[in-house]
């Protein structure tokens, strides 16, 4: 049986990691071998050995257990130990031999193989519009997961028959084996080589799923997008995600939303950007103007004199508040820009405009100067 990896080291974390770390690690890589998303050679065996990790880390128990005494037990087993009690008590040890029992492997208590399991997580990426992200929408989705074998129930057996109590193990899905080590010999458990850890033997196996009892299946579900969601924001649907073993509940689906940039608006949380452009002659007199916002264009006043650069908001014109009430604003900055090209009538009052400002121009320079003068 093949050495299992230190999962500290599977899943690229610490010892010292926060439980947030260490969900957040075992998330990116549980995606980046899954075998619906990465079809290379190996995939599905380290996404196997990611998940078993996880179930290590994940509980606070077994990874204490793992942390003091360095072993990951069998595969997706909890560990053996001493049964919670202190080193000093040994009132709960059959004799000497289930001390080293203890250390290395052997009689400590092991998860019931047969016992109802949840199934995986699984993790799907929603691509989104500015607006969609804005406004929310009901969509379905379609994917690929494991499901409960519709024709033996989730058991692996032929209709008409059931499986057995693995006559190896006796149902404890592992077995004892006897090591040499520097101590003498010692026992050992392992996966049992017949049940592989099930506690069961399938002798007619279901015809339809091979005696996994799963089936990979397309499933759709109904999605409904929230207004306000933000590109990276997560939505968990229960019950969505692989199916479980032993009559076990389904795992969760997580929706990570990916929203894409708008060419006219920028967002951060519940404020909306946007840059309109005016006049210099609307900046210097005052104008009403219409002023493009997500929810369709509004009417903004422009105070005479203003500057290029200023910043107007426009109350409740933002996105909505995803954790909170109502929207937020639109914050529009106005940007004056100089016309390239005037005719005679424009150049003449323009210039008649400098004059009056006790302004003397000459040459190209006149545009430059006008500008410098609405900026000061």
């Amino acid at each position: 049986m093949a050495e299992q990896r230190d999962p500290y080291d599977v899943l690229g974390v610490s010892k010292d990691a926060s439980a947030d770390e260490i969900k957040k690690a075992y998330r990116k890589l549980s995606k980046k071998y899954h075998p619906d998303l990465n079809h290379e050679p190996g995939a599905e065996a380290k996404f196997k050995e990611v998940n078993e990790a996880y179930e290590i880390l994940s509980d606070p128990q077994k990874k204490a257990q793992y942390d003091q005494f360095g072993s990951m037990g069998g595969q997706g087993q909890d560990f053996g130990g001493f049964g919670g009690q202190g080193f000093g008590d040994f009132s709960g040890f059959g004799g000497f031999s289930d001390i080293f029992d203890s250390f290395f492997g052997g009689g400590g208590a092991s998860r019931n193989p047969n016992a109802p399991r949840q199934g995986s997580d699984l993790q799907y990426e929603m691509n989104l519009t500015f607006e969609e992200a804005i406004f929310g929408k009901t969509t379905e989705i379609q994917y690929t997961r494991d499901e409960t074998c519709d024709t033996c129930h989730g058991n692996g057996a032929r209709p008409g028959t059931s499986p057995q109590t693995c006559s190896r193990c006796g149902g404890r899905g592992f077995i004892q084996v006897q090591r040499q080590t520097p101590l003498g010999r010692v026992m050992t458990q392992q996966e049992c080589d017949v049940c592989h850890g099930t506690g069961k033997e399938i002798k007619e196996k279901c015809q339809t799923c091979h005696g996994t009892g799963r089936m990979r299946k397309k499933h759709a579900v109904q999605v409904k997008v929230p207004a306000g969601v933000e590109n990276g924001n997560q939505m968990r649907l229960q019950g969505q995600g692989e199916a479980g073993t032993n009559g076990g509940p389904y795992g969760d689906l997580f929706i990570v939303f990916a929203v894409a940039a708008s060419k006219d608006f920028r967002r951060d949380g519940a404020e909306i950007y946007f840059n309109q452009d005016i006049s210099f002659v609307q900046a210097a007199l005052g104008d009403e103007i219409e002023v493009k916002t997500v929810h369709g264009p509004v009417k903004m006043k422009i105070p005479a004199g203003t500057q290029t650069g200023t910043t107007f908001r426009l109350k409740g014109k933002g996105a909505p508040r995803l954790r909170g009430a109502g929207n937020g604003d639109e914050q529009v900055t106005v940007n004056i820009v100089t016309p390239k090209n005037l005719n005679e009538k424009q150049r003449l009052a323009l210039k008649a405009f400098a004059e009056a400002s006790g302004k003397k121009i000459s040459g190209s320079s006149f545009f430059e100067k006008l500008k410098k003068q609405f900026k000061d």
